[in-house]
């Protein structure tokens, strides 16, 4: 991992994504049945660290870059729940089978290098009964918008760590043996629709 990556793309992406009233609404509202083990996968600064309900008995924050734990430390410290920081990959998860009730994703699912490996691992790690709480952008429902995705993937990928952004992520979800209860797609308020098209909800293990 680079210098760029490991020092600077995390405070540049924690810039990018505090600051904005609707996307901490967002969070809070993916976040709301979350419940007793948490695995929190791609961490990051710890945006979601103050929306987890009192419901949560323990969250351990996965992430691959060691360059953002400086700045989660602080809403760590912070959080109404337990919150443990751990390195690891999200497509090989360090976990046993069924070790968590609840797994969560924000903003990640588009830059983890296999999303389908993922997602396999994601629901390995789900014990029975649990839930996968999704907020992520991807694959708009416009072909215009895909096409300028399309377009823009190589730029974006490049600046933002790897963050694809035409990957169709609801589809991705089902295809790897999930079933959603909620979900809902939209274009999120006051974001370019390339980046924008956001699917927000709750799935099971099929």
């Amino acid at each position: 991992m680079g210098f760029y990556h490991r020092h600077i793309l995390p405070t540049f992406l924690d810039k990018m994504m505090t600051g904005n009233p609707a996307l901490d609404d967002l969070r809070k509202e993916a976040l709301a049945t979350a419940r007793g083990r948490v695995l929190e996968i791609g961490f990051g600064t710890g945006l979601n660290a103050p929306h987890y309900p009192r419901e949560v008995e323990r969250v351990i924050g996965l992430d691959s870059n060691p360059g953002v734990e400086r700045l989660a430390r602080k809403r760590i410290g912070a959080a109404s729940v337990p919150i443990e920081f751990q390195l690891g990959s999200g497509d090989r998860l360090p976990f046993g089978d069924h070790s968590f009730d609840t797994v969560v994703t924000t903003f990640v699912l588009c830059s983890v290098s296999d999303a389908a490996d993922a997602l396999i691992e994601i629901r390995r790690v789900l014990a029975p009964g649990g839930r996968y709480l999704v907020l992520e952008h991807g694959l708009a429902d416009d072909a215009k918008v895909q096409t300028w995705q399309r377009r823009l993937n190589p730029v974006n990928s490049a600046v933002l760590g790897g963050c694809r952004l035409d990957r169709p992520m609801s589809e991705l979800v089902t295809r790897a043996g999930f079933h959603f209860v909620t979900m809902k797609h939209f274009y999120m308020a006051e974001t370019p629709r390339f980046a924008g098209f956001m699917t927000l909800g709750c799935a099971t293990p099929a």
